[in-house]
Formats: C-alpha cells, sequence, structure tokens
C-alpha cells in the first residue's frame, strides 16, 4: 500500500516518475502554480517588507483539495517540481497550503527523468531552498511594482488595456532603437573588383586587395578607373602562397539561450514552440516496451554548458564505436563559462546518446524527432575531436595592383561529421584553391568591377533578440519566451518577414517610459536588477532590501508621471476601402502578424480583413480573379485567387505573368536554398533562371 505523496507540475512527468518508484508512491500534479498574486489589485504592501498577498489560482481550488486529501493519507509527502527557483517556489506554496513541517527535507530535485536519476534523488531529499523561493517572491514583486504603478498611467494617457514591463519594455526598446538606426542610416558607396582567374584550367576567384602590401577601399568608380589603368596589359603573377592547418572547435552543449536561438535559425521555430517541445522531452516520451516512458532530454532551462562526467564517458564509448578513435577526445574539453551564469544544472543534452534520433523516430511526432537530433548533435559533436582545415591564401600582383583568392577544403572533419553550429547570415566555408605557385603566371578570365553601398544594421529576427537579450544580461532564458509573446501580443511590435518593427503604439508607449521611468529602459540598470536577483538566489542578498532600494525612487517618479505625463492620442491611418458590414471606413491597425484592415466603427462593428497585395497575374484556374498574395496560420507566404471561396486555385510558388513558352502552362518562381530562384513549369519539364 503506498505510504508516501510525490507532487509534481504535470501529468506527464508524474506518469514517467510514478513508473519508476513504484507501488509505494503516489504520484500527482499540481498542474503548475497553484497560488499567485492576485490580478484585480496590487497585492503587495509596500509598507511592510513588501509583503505579497497570495491568493489561490483560479481553477485551481479541486486540485489542491484532492492534493490535500492525498497527503492527509500518507505518511511522507515529497515536493519533485522543476529544478530552479519556480519550481522552489511551487514547492513552497504547496508545503505551505498543506500544513508540511519546512523542517524536514521535503524537496527531491533531479536534473532529469531517467530510472537512475530519480532513484538517486529520492536518496537525497534536502530541505525547501529559501534563497531560491525568495529570488523568485522578488522578480515577481519587482514585476508586478513596475506593471501596477505604470500601466493604470498609461491606460489614462494613452488607451486602456496597455501595459508597461520591466524586462519587456528594455524589449521593445531595442527593437525601436534599431528601427531608428535603419530611418536614420546614410549608405555610403563602394566599390569590388573581382577577377577570375585561370590556372591549369580551373578557375580562381580573386578580388582586389589594394596596391602592394597596402590595403586600400574603392569608394567610387574614378577609383576603380584608376585601378584598372594601373594594371592594364599587365600579367596575373602570384607572388605569395600561404598554406596554413587551422583547427576548429565544436560548439559547447546547448544552454536555454542557444538552444532557442539554433532552433530558429535550423528549424524555424518560434521561442515559445522550442520550449513547450523541450518541455515534453524532457517530462517523458513512451519510446516502446523496452522503456516505455523515459525523458529523453535533461532540463532545458539552464545556462552552464557544464556535463557530468557519465555524460562525457558514454558519449566517449559511442564515438569511438560508432567514427573511431581519431574522432574521441584525448581529453575533456573545457568549456568557456558565462560569467553570468548560475550554474545550477547540467547542460541540455540527451539523457542517453545510445537512444539516436533514428531508434526512437517512430515515437516521436516530427517536430519532437527535428528538436531531439538537434540536441543530440550538438551534445554529440561538442564530445568530438577538433576538425583541421587546410587553408590557402594567395596574393597576385598585376602591374603593382594586388588581388587576393582564399580558400580552405576539410582536412579531417572531426566533429563536423555529425554537427556544424548555424549562423545568422547564413555564410559558408570558401571553396579550395587548385595548386598554385608562387611566380605562376595565371590567365585572366574576366574582371568585374561592382558598386556596391553600406546596409544598415539589420531588424532582429527572434535569433538576434535572444542573443542581444542573453549578452546584455536582460532577464533571464526562462523570460525570453514569455517576453516576446507578451510586447507581440500587446501590439507594440509586429513581425513583418520574420523580423521584429516596432508599432505606432509600441513607439507612443516607450516614449512616455523612457520620458518618466528612464532607469527601466536603462539596460545596465536592468542587468543590475538580474545580478540583483542572482545574489538573492545566492544567499548574499536581502530580497527586501533589493526591493526597497528600487521602490524608494520609483515611487516618487510615479508621482511625477501621473501629474505631468500628457494624454496622447493614436492617429488613425484611413484606407480606401469601406466596410462591407455596416460602410465605415476601414482603417490600417498594425497587429502581432503586421498590417491588416479593421472597421472605424470599432466596438459596434468588429469586421476585419487582411491587405490584399495583388502580383498582376490573372488566376490560370478560373480565368476571371486575380492572384493575390496571402499568408497562412503559420505566417507563411502563398498565393490564391482574391475570388475564394467561389476558387479553390492556391499556389506556395509565386506564380508569373507569361505562360510557358514550351507548353503554355503556368509558370512560377521556385525558391531553392542552394540554386537560389529559377522559373519552372507547373505541367512540363521547362526551366529557365530567373534573372535570364
Amino acid at each position: 500500500m503506498a505510504d508516501t505523496l510525490v507532487i509534481v507540475e504535470s501529468p506527464t512527468k508524474a506518469k514517467t516518475i510514478g513508473k519508476y518508484l513504484g507501488s509505494k508512491y503516489i504520484v500527482k500534479a499540481s498542474i503548475g502554480h497553484v497560488r499567485d498574486l492576485p490580478k484585480s489589485q496590487m497585492g503587495v504592501d509596500v509598507t511592510h517588507n513588501f509583503e505579497p498577498k497570495y491568493i489561490t489560482i483560479r481553477g485551481k481550488g479541486d486540485v489542491l483539495k484532492g492534493l490535500k486529501d492525498a497527503a492527509k493519507k500518507v505518511k511522507k509527502v515529497y515536493l519533485a517540481a522543476d529544478p530552479d527557483r519556480e519550481g522552489e517556489a511551487i514547492a513552497w506554496h504547496l508545503a505551505q497550503y498543506l500544513g508540511l513541517d519546512m523542517n524536514q527535507p521535503l524537496r527531491v530535485v533531479f536534473n532529469e527523468i531517467t530510472k537512475d536519476a530519480i532513484k538517486e534523488a529520492f536518496k537525497h531529499p534536502r530541505h525547501i531552498n529559501m534563497d531560491l523561493v525568495n529570488a523568485q517572491q522578488a522578480r515577481r514583486i519587482l514585476d508586478r511594482l513596475v506593471g501596477y504603478n505604470i500601466s493604470p498611467i498609461l491606460w489614462k494617457k494613452v488607451r486602456k488595456g496597455l501595459s508597461a514591463g520591466r524586462v519587456q519594455s528594455v524589449a521593445v526598446k531595442l527593437i525601436m532603437d534599431r528601427e531608428r538606426e535603419i530611418q536614420e542610416f546614410i549608405p555610403e558607396e563602394y566599390w569590388t573588383i573581382a577577377s577570375t582567374l585561370i590556372s591549369d584550367g580551373k578557375e580562381i576567384n580573386a578580388k582586389f586587395y589594394g596596391y602592394g602590401d597596402e590595403k586600400v577601399e574603392l569608394h567610387s568608380e574614378d577609383d576603380v578607373a584608376a585601378v584598372l589603368k594601373r594594371m592594364k596589359n599587365k600579367p596575373y603573377v602570384v607572388q605569395k602562397v600561404t598554406k596554413r592547418e587551422r583547427k576548429r572547435n565544436p560548439a559547447p552543449p546547448f544552454i536555454t539561450s542557444s538552444l532557442q536561438q539554433e532552433a530558429a535559425r535550423k528549424l524555424n521555430f518560434r521561442t515559445s514552440k522550442t520550449m513547450r517541445i523541450a518541455q515534453e522531452l524532457y517530462e517523458g516520451i513512451d519510446v516502446g516496451n523496452k522503456e516505455g516512458a523515459v525523458g529523453l532530454i535533461t532540463y532545458m532551462r539552464t545556462d552552464s554548458t557544464r556535463l557530468s562526467v557519465t555524460a562525457q564517458n558514454e558519449a566517449k564509448e559511442y564515438i569511438l564505436e560508432k567514427y573511431g578513435p581519431d574522432y574521441v577526445l584525448s581529453e575533456p574539453r573545457n568549456q568557456a563559462k558565462n560569467e553570468n551564469a548560475q550554474d545550477a544544472h547540467e547542460a541540455i543534452r540527451p539523457t542517453g546518446v545510445m537512444r539516436t534520433p533514428d531508434e526512437i523516430k517512430e515515437y516521436l511526432s516530427r517536430d519532437q524527432l527535428r528538436l531531439y537530433r538537434l540536441i543530440w548533435e550538438r551534445f554529440l559533436a561538442s564530445q568530438m575531436s577538433s576538425a583541421v582545415l587546410d587553408t590557402m591564401s594567395v596574393d597576385i600582383d598585376a602591374g603593382g595592383v594586388t588581388f587576393r583568392a582564399t580558400g580552405s577544403k576539410v582536412k579531417f572533419p572531426g566533429f563536423m561529421k555529425v554537427y556544424i553550429e548555424g549562423n545568422d547570415d547564413g555564410t559558408e566555408e570558401e571553396s579550395f584553391l587548385p595548386p598554385i605557385e608562387e611566380g605562376q603566371i595565371l590567365d585572366q578570365k574576366e574582371i568585374e568591377p561592382s558598386q556596391h553601398f553600406t546596409q544598415p544594421p539589420p531588424r532582429f529576427s527572434e535569433a538576434r533578440m535572444l542573443k542581444s537579450m542573453e549578452e546584455m544580461g536582460i532577464g533571464r532564458p526562462s523570460t525570453y519566451a514569455p517576453t516576446l509573446e507578451t510586447i507581440q501580443k500587446r501590439g507594440y511590435v509586429a513581425l513583418e518577414e520574420k523580423r521584429f518593427v516596432p508599432t505606432e503604439l509600441g513607439e507612443i508607449v516607450i516614449t512616455l517610459v523612457e520620458e518618466f521611468f528612464p532607469e527601466i529602459l536603462n539596460v545596465e540598470f536592468t542587468a543590475h536588477m538580474e545580478s540583483g536577483l542572482d545574489n538573492i538566489e545566492a544567499g548574499n542578498t536581502n530580497w527586501v532590501q533589493v526591493l526597497d532600494d528600487f521602490y524608494q525612487d520609483f515611487a516618487k517618479r510615479v508621482v511625477v508621471a501621473e501629474e505631468e505625463m500628457k494624454e496622447v492620442e493614436l492617429k488613425v491611418e484611413e484606407s480606401d476601402e469601406t466596410c462591407e458590414l455596416c460602410g465605415s471606413v476601414m482603417v490600417y491597425k498594425l497587429g502581432r502578424f503586421g498590417k491588416f484592415l479593421a472597421c472605424s466603427g470599432f466596438p459596434d462593428c468588429r469586421n476585419t480583413k487582411p491587405i490584399v497585395k495583388e502580383i498582376g497575374v490573372k488566376c490560370p484556374q478560373c480565368e476571371t480573379g486575380e492572384i493575390i498574395e496571402r499568408k497562412s496560420k503559420k505566417s507563411r507566404i502563398f498565393y490564391g485567387c482574391n475570388q475564394y471561396p467561389e476558387c479553390d486555385f492556391v499556389s506556395w510558388d509565386k506564380p508569373i505573368a507569361r505562360p510557358c513558352p514550351k507548353c503554355s502552362s503556368m509558370l512560377v518562381e521556385k525558391k531553392r536554398k542552394k540554386q537560389g530562384v529559377s522559373i519552372i513549369c507547373t505541367k512540363c519539364d521547362y526551366q529557365e533562371e530567373a534573372d535570364s
């Protein structure tokens, strides 16, 4: 008969753990947090040491009653929520509600949900760590103080329903500042000269470097003319050939932020999707009769690249068997530690490297498999030997004008056999050059001067945003996903072509916050507050003191803002369309997924519709409608007939306004990652390059 109750957060986790613990244990789920600050009021007594007023979260009454009834029937209760601040706070709230003796070791923590890890964890229960609890409380109260003081002012001065948050406001400010940089950017002209040379029948792509050993930049067409004049009719002579052997090390195993960034780059996952799927992999997936439900990865909220010796040895064994001794590390690789890292948990890794993606793919959904494969390959590669590249740099002289060609090739793949880290600009290794000797004369195939203009900094993608927030110490990895979701839901930023742009509303709100609460938008101040929370967790700082230091000045600013902030009227941009439901003018609005049309009669009329973008092509199916650009629910662009639903023509590829010269069927632009854009026929095998 069961005599011990174990409480975790989720039913999936409860099911997986229950299988390992056996019949003497009852495992139940709290379904996340059970108590929180009330939504209807501040819920913090600022005059009495910021004492929080916790209430039962709506809908959790029956859950708590069931846990209390179960606790009465057993001799012992263990609290096994996730091993972080949030998990510690959940355990503390449960202990308080259930009336458990806090002097007893009630808390059980584990970094992975596997049989050995669970059994070992239950051998070593500990007391609830109040430093962790207080760090979570301080963050929650701090955010409440900011949000519930600034938001009502914004409701009065701008519009109801607005909010301002400590981290979200800084995130919007980053996006807004980047947009200003782009708008104020003044392009500068520059030129390049590319020369295609021939050595033993093989092409070499060389670029203008300068005069002799001096690097020279070309700013105008006159500069280019001077170069061409100097090298006219002069032979291309190889002056210097430099060969080097270069080692390339693998990326470290994932931490929360790097997983979010790489999943955005390689899998096109939104941050929230990455964390949801990672949670599923952590809590347990049924992988068949051999193992049943098992946690496939370690805890996914971590800022440490540290790995256990057991994991390293298991990886070494697998690499030796699969790839051979040359791919095995001679000694463990020491990963650089981020100075801001709490280092509470291991890196994100598979709980068993022998559980390969291919072996368990039939038990995973498509997205679960893709994310698991990413984590598995990244971990394995981090434990493999370095890659060795042969690099070559060639300086070529033509009448005192220097051209330079560079290239590389893989001499030994090492970790690259398994995984190569992605990047934001999509650049790849250059190709290797053919054999070249000093003094060799090369033939010229062509020379091509090109005019360019410097480009403004790019808008933030999710991956770039995450990286910037991490580098600046804004928030913590576990807060990134909800922060980016919130600023879109509030209408402060929108996604256009997978890049963040600030809305007019976002710019108004941030401008007001910046004027009256400058410290909230100060990156250094925000990073300092995060360090303060970390110090609370480490037991080095009193949480009440951290809040008091912030609130004393902040409260004075609230009073000034209430008196001096002026009301702002949001501009309405009218369109030339009328609402088909009520006849009012349709106006442009900017939501989380970009611009759309909405009825100006809102809230009496709530009609909305997408902005139609015609591409100048007649529908090939009904021959009367026009093809328009549309967006799917996942914001993927496709093309359809404007007579829908009468005509159901759709195409993922962009139709063009001329028929196939071979069969007169529709031509479309086909985008391929490596080949670029081609024009193909939808019926026959006709194909041409897009720029022909």
